[in-house]
This record gives structure tokens, sequence and C-alpha cells, in this order.
């Protein structure tokens, strides 16, 4: 893929990738060709701002986990009320790593 792509791509979206990942997106979009950047750039990828915000509102009923695609701890949480507030107070500091992670996954399975 051309370089100016590739920086576009990752000057767009760095905020919504680990920064850690960052050099291994940047090196897997330059092996890919033109034609997978399409289907790349209509992934859906998960906002963590907005995810923390969720969590912040409604963390105690799990619904930033729903949004993350994690049923099962969604529905976990919503039954322990947050884990008694304490695992909604946990995830208001891990939320938006976790989304970053989900997005990193996504971006992952289209790359290879």
């Amino acid at each position: 893929m051309d370089q100016n792509k590739v920086d576009l791509f990752i000057a767009s979206m760095n905020e919504k990738f680990p920064a850690e990942k960052l050099g291994l997106i940047r090196e897997q979009l330059s092996r890919l060709d033109d034609s997978k950047l399409a289907t790349i750039q209509s992934i859906q990828y998960k906002n963590p701002t907005t995810l923390l915000i969720v969590s912040f509102l409604l963390g105690g009923l799990g619904i930033d986990r729903f949004m993350l695609g994690q049923t099962g701890l969604g529905v976990a949480k919503l039954l322990t009320c947050g884990g008694l507030g304490v695992w909604a107070l946990v995830d208001l500091f891990l939320i938006m790593g976790k989304a970053r992670e989900v997005n990193y996954n996504k971006f992952s399975q289209v790359a290879v």
C-alpha cells in the first residue's frame, strides 16, 4: 500500500488503537494491497472516549460491555449491578484500553 495512505490511516485512527500497536499496524498496512484498504476503513471501530462516557453514565448496567460485544460480561455486570459498584468503578479506568484492544483485534482479522 502507498505510504501516504498508510500515514493518513494512522493519523486519523491513532486514538482508536493501542499506542504500542501502532508500529505493527503501520507495518501490516504497508504490506497490504490497496484493495483491502476500503475494507479496513469500513470497519466500525469503537470510539474509546464514547465508551468512557457510557461507562460513567451506564456502567452499572453493563452497557459499556455490551457495546464492546462482550455479552456475557455485560449480562454479569447487569445482574450484579456493576459488581455492587466496584466493577463499574474499575471499568472507568479500563474501558478505553479494552475498546482499543477490540479495535485492534477487528483490524487484525481483516489485515491478515
